[in-house]
């Protein structure tokens, strides 16, 4: 698998309609995005991993090739939503550019919505899965930073997030756990991607 960074846009108008698929990645600023493209990707520093959260400002798009040209798509890093220590104009900014690429992307497939398996659910996640379920948009979580947690733990926070998000969903969305360090769920989530090419 190759993976080569393609390009950058601020609006969702400059991405080109080249009728390749596109998996994309989004989550709350810090949650661990770039970490876990770049173990998708098996290339360290493809994403900036940043200790500074709101360092995506625009959609950049990596073209994933497989074996002998086979599968090719994009993996698409947008924008962290909330909490990035910016501007409330430039905060504003990146919600329009991701509810603009959400809601129009034309190729988009699926988008990986990140979340950090150590909190409790986030009011400012749920809203933003609903958003999605409202839009149409097929998505699926990924909880990050596994390792960080006992095994015990892990188990309760994922049923936890079951629990909640099915106070308000009929069936829950598909779910990975993993890791960035130890590069747990990095083949389910790339088998899952190949099953969609």
């Amino acid at each position: 698998m190759t993976v080569k960074f393609a390009f950058s846009s601020g609006k969702v108008g400059q991405i080109p309609a080249d009728g390749l698929r596109e998996f994309a990645f989004i989550g709350r600023s810090n949650v661990g995005k770039s970490s876990l493209i770049n173990m998708l990707a098996g290339v360290k520093g493809l994403a900036k991993v940043s200790g500074t959260p709101g360092k995506t400002r625009l959609i950049n798009h990596f073209v994933v090739e497989g074996p002998g040209g086979a599968g090719k798509w994009y993996l698409v890093d947008l924008p962290g939503y909330g909490w990035a220590r910016t501007s409330k104009s430039t905060r504003e900014g990146f919600g329009k550019l991701i509810t603009d690429y959400v809601g129009r992307a034309e190729k988009l497939w699926f988008l990986f919505v990140l979340v950090d398996v150590r909190h409790e659910p986030q009011k400012i996640d749920m809203e933003f899965l609903r958003m999605l379920g409202e839009e149409g948009v097929p998505f699926g979580v990924v909880f990050t930073k596994a390792d960080k947690l006992g095994t015990n733990a892990l188990a309760t926070n994922v049923a936890n997030y079951k629990q909640e998000m099915l106070k308000e969903w009929e069936e829950l969305p598909p779910m990975w756990v993993t890791s960035s360090e130890k590069k747990q769920g990095r083949e389910e989530i790339l088998e899952f991607i190949e099953n969609n090419l």
